[in-house]
């Protein structure tokens, strides 16, 4: 069953990543500025990443959706950036890396089961 306690702490999750997603893309060393969009689209991104893992009922271990679903958010970001492939293997990577830490804190700590029932 679908739970407000679950959406709310993974999407709160994804946003809370996706500003230190943000950070961490803006402090690059290449230099220059990134444009507001970018930065918006790094944010909500992270966050529909939360919220996907909030309302999911796939049946897996927590570890193993968590995984998933951040590759499968990470996916349109990571084909955005398509010409740069260190970004596009960065994105994917850093998407499973908060995947499984939203996962890790909504299942784990804060004891919220997904739908899916494992």
């Amino acid at each position: 069953m679908l739970t407000t306690k679950r959406v709310l702490i993974s999407t709160i999750c994804g946003f809370v990543f996706g500003l230190v997603c943000m950070y961490l893309a803006s402090s690059s060393p290449e230099g220059g500025a990134m444009p507001v969009a970018y930065k918006w689209n790094i944010i909500l991104s992270r966050t529909l990443l939360g919220f996907m893992i909030g309302i999911s009922a796939l049946r897996m271990g927590w570890w193993l959706h968590g995984i998933v679903i951040g590759i499968i958010a990470s996916l349109p970001m990571g084909v955005a950036v398509w010409g740069r492939p260190n970004i596009v293997i960065g994105t994917i990577v850093m998407g499973i890396i908060y995947g499984f830490l939203t996962e890790l804190i909504t299942t784990v700590l804060f004891k919220a089961k997904s739908a899916g029932g494992k």
